[in-house]
């Protein structure tokens, strides 16, 4: 079992300690890793040639099956939310990256992508091409929450609170499935609305978890010239980068609730890194667009 490091950091008085599994590899990062391991060994086991997934521009789990497909040998195939970017790529630092690595893409309309779980629309795929290992969007399945149940280590039992983002929820119904009992799983939500919470009760049948929704910025991909602010002044006093999509917005949600008293202060508290920082490129184009502050 592959573990990462816990650093203690300090921000504005307040102790945390972080969990960073960001870096655990230099192009699978974070909480993808976990979810691509044993999705991984079971398109092996299969003999599987190909991988499947979907996603948007941005998007790290397309970033990370790109490259997961490179290192294990398998071609890889991106379904992209958006038929505008099919002119694009070269422009988009996560389309460009995962080409890269050697990933064919389909671009389809937004329409089209929410039908994705269908069975004609995969059947639709198989015949254009061929067989192959299907991953979920974000690569939420069973097996990707088993992956995620193997972040937590026994050194990290006397935690009081443990914090994560919350995508498509794999990542925390694997870490609450691994905690103790007497510990408190926070996950901030990236999205608007509290629909995660079904979504996460699918992979657990413990109730020791809280789902944050205050702190999505406007929802998935939505940021705030408070929130580039909050990510810059965190890095340059603890030296750790943070992404504006997931990272960004539960560190300022939990440096938030501890001074609003909504988490004691004196609680031993852990927070995951989930990496996601490939996609800082893209969110800095975006912004010097619209001429607001970058992320450093």
């Amino acid at each position: 079992m592959e573990d990462s490091e816990n650093q203690c950091v300090i921000f504005n008085g307040i102790s945390l300690t972080v969990k960073r599994e960001d870096q655990l590899h230099s192009e699978i990062s974070g909480n993808k890793y976990r979810k691509l391991k044993y999705n991984i060994l079971e398109a092996q086991k299969q003999q599987k040639k190909a991988l499947l997934t979907f996603g948007g521009a941005y998007s790290n789990h397309i970033a990370a099956t790109a490259a997961a497909g490179k290192e294990y040998g398998f071609k890889t195939i991106g379904i992209i939310r958006g038929e505008e970017l099919k002119d694009k790529v070269t422009g988009n630092p996560t389309l460009s990256y995962a080409r890269s690595c050697g990933m064919q893409f389909k671009f389809i309309s937004r329409a089209d992508y929410r039908k994705k779980e269908e069975i004609s629309f995969i059947e639709k795929l198989v015949k254009e091409f061929g067989d192959f290992y299907l991953i979920p969007e974000g690569g939420t399945n069973q097996l990707a929450v088993q992956g995620c149940e193997e972040i937590l280590t026994k050194g990290d039992a006397n935690f009081d609170y443990i914090c994560t983002c919350v995508g498509t929820g794999g990542t925390i119904a694997g870490i609450i499935n691994s905690a103790r009992a007497k510990q408190k799983m926070l996950g901030f939500s990236a999205l608007k609305g509290d629909f995660l919470e079904k979504e996460i009760q699918k992979y657990t049948a413990f109730n020791n978890w809280q789902l944050i929704i205050d702190y999505h910025f406007g929802g998935y991909g939505k940021i705030k010239p408070e929130l580039i602010t909050f990510i810059n002044q965190f890095k340059e006093k603890t030296g750790i980068p943070l992404d504006p999509v997931y990272t960004g917005k539960m560190l300022f949600g939990i440096i938030d609730m501890i001074e609003k008293d909504r988490i004691d202060r004196n609680s031993n508290i852990l927070v995951i890194h989930t990496g996601g920082l490939q996609g800082i490129k893209g969110i800095n184009e975006k912004l010097r667009q619209q001429n607001l502050p970058l992320i450093v």
